[in-house]
């Protein structure tokens, strides 16, 4: 076995593509295909299911992709042990977030980081809440942004508490009022964020007894508002959503005060490679000096 093999094979998965991966690796479809082929041949099954639609994993392959990750994982965070030994900083960090945090906070911790540790690699890999936990339990991810609490057993940290709030048109008759009750909330149509992006939400909704009335659910954080924008329904989303909002749309506060708890989980904080800790060190650090009164833990 060998783990070049294991690498072709891990990111031709993660990318779709023999062709992408291999323009990835800087190697020909022909060296991708070879090696796929030997590691089916050693093994006596295949990997891979080949059609006109692109390429899938079989059962079997399936069955073999989390032992590789994870093989590739122990490897990546070795060659960084022995850089650190040497007083080398070496590394790549794959992480998974969300588009708040992508907009709000990573721009200036990757820039800055990357002064101090240039030779340290940053990968991002950006979806929903549902998508980011999937990543970190497949190992596409070392760690990933979350909304606490999460829907697996990963271990988190705390970040910071972002507070939820409702944005109406500038036209509706709600508009005038500073504060929007839930029994209001439960008469107006409404637009959400898509599952997997719902969360917080859905489970204030629960807290405080009210059945929405879904009237658009929406991926995109900025569709949502422009839709509020133009009169189609009210939303409520966190407070880092709402950085820049365009005219005609104002902002209530709900009855009662309502986060979301913004985290980084990971299956293990205790085995991530150098690079990750020093990564994750820095943002922590980060955020203790950008604290205001609704950090956790300030």
């Amino acid at each position: 076995m060998s783990l070049a093999k294991f690498e072709i094979f891990s990111t031709v998965v993660e990318l779709g593509s023999l062709t992408k991966a291999g323009d990835t690796l800087g190697l020909t479809q022909s060296a991708v295909s070879h090696a796929i082929a030997s590691l089916e041949l050693e093994w006596g099954f295949s990997i891979l299911n080949r059609g006109r639609s692109g390429i899938s994993l079989t059962s079997n392959g399936e069955r073999v992709l989390r032992y590789i990750r994870e093989i590739l994982k122990w490897k990546e965070e070795m060659e960084q042990e022995i850089a650190s030994i040497k007083g080398l900083e070496i590394g790549t960090v794959r992480i998974g977030t969300f588009s708040s945090v992508s907009v709000q906070w990573l721009p200036e911790i990757l820039k800055t980081f990357h002064e101090f540790h240039p030779s340290i690699e940053i990968k991002l890999l950006e979806g929903d809440y549902s998508d980011i936990e999937h990543w970190i339990s497949a190992g596409l991810v070392d760690f990933g942004f979350v909304s606490l609490p999460t829907a697996q057993q990963f271990e988190v940290v705390p970040l910071r508490k972002d507070r939820m709030l409702c944005i109406v048109s500038d036209q509706h008759p709600l508009a005038r009022q500073d504060t929007i009750s839930f029994a209001s909330i439960q008469e107006e149509e409404l637009i959400m964020s898509r599952k997997g992006s719902d969360n917080d939400l859905r489970r204030i909704f629960k807290e405080n007894h009210v059945t929405p009335n879904v009237k658009f659910e929406l991926r995109d954080d900025l569709a949502i508002i422009s839709m509020v924008q133009n009169g189609m329904g009210i939303s409520i989303l966190p407070e880092m959503v709402l950085y820049q909002l365009p005219k005609g749309v104002r902002i209530l506060h709900l009855e009662q005060e309502n986060y979301r708890t913004i985290g980084i989980a990971a299956v293990s904080f205790k085995t991530l490679a150098p690079a990750t800790k020093k990564f994750i060190a820095y943002l922590r650090s980060w955020l203790a000096d950008s604290a205001d009164d609704r950090s956790i833990g300030q």
